[in-house]
């Protein structure tokens, strides 16, 4: 097996951006609740917003060597995901790649361990989505892969595969189904902002959304 593959699938930029105007967990509900990162992997700043294409990564327990060359490979728009297995207590990433990050005007980064120079990163404006925060260091002597399939916070990435993370978490899209639930997530968006103005008008969504059908269906009893 060769440890790196140097070629990724990319998704059309047409449908790729359109991915800027869907929420995490719009894009989550629009794939049927799948796709969904571990709730632990969270955004190091609450405003961070990133989308891109997954460039993959899979490092052994406390080593990041494969990190270092999958971003010295990485291209603009790419979304780096990567996997330490059980060693969330490490902390493979920090400011000195950041700063090599936006030099190459990389999306962002998930990785289902620790990363450290958090306040660092935040000032960078790098979009970074971790496990923890972890001044443990890392050694550069063990390998791994580049763009081979990984799970990262419980969830199997391909190298090609759509990510998107912002304040509520990461979610993961086959390439595959880029497109498909690009619409479906658009016309949810379209869909709930019909249901909020018909809030502001004084309607429920108990109503809205006949929910005393599904009462009436479990049995639920009142008392007056």
């Amino acid at each position: 097996m060769y440890h790196i593959k140097k070629t990724q699938y990319h998704i059309q930029n047409n449908i790729l951006e359109q991915y800027a105007n869907l929420s995490s967990a719009t894009i989550h509900e629009a794939m049927g609740r799948s796709g969904a990162l571990d709730p632990k992997i969270k955004p190091l700043d609450r405003h961070m917003f990133a989308f891109g294409t997954a460039l993959t990564v899979q490092c052994h327990e406390g080593d990041n060597i494969m990190l270092i060359k999958a971003i010295s490979m990485a291209k603009p728009g790419d979304f780096i995901v990567v996997d330490m297995g059980s060693a969330e207590h490490m902390g493979p990433f920090g400011e000195v790649l950041a700063v090599e990050c936006l030099t190459k005007k990389i999306a962002g980064l998930v990785l289902n361990c620790s990363i450290r120079d958090s306040n660092a990163i935040i000032d960078l404006g790098l979009p970074v989505f971790a496990a923890g925060i972890s001044i443990r260091g890392t050694s550069k002597a063990v390998l791994g892969s580049v763009n081979h399939p990984i799970v990262c916070g419980g969830v199997y990435v391909r190298s090609g595969d759509l990510v998107v993370g912002d304040a509520d978490g990461v979610v993961v899209v086959p390439y595959e189904r880029a497109e498909e639930v690009l619409y479906a997530g658009l016309k949810r968006d379209r869909d709930e902002a019909v249901t909020m103005e018909r809030l502001r008008n004084g309607e429920s969504l108990f109503d809205l959304t006949n929910r005393q059908e599904t009462f009436d269906r479990l049995g639920c009893r009142e008392e007056d």
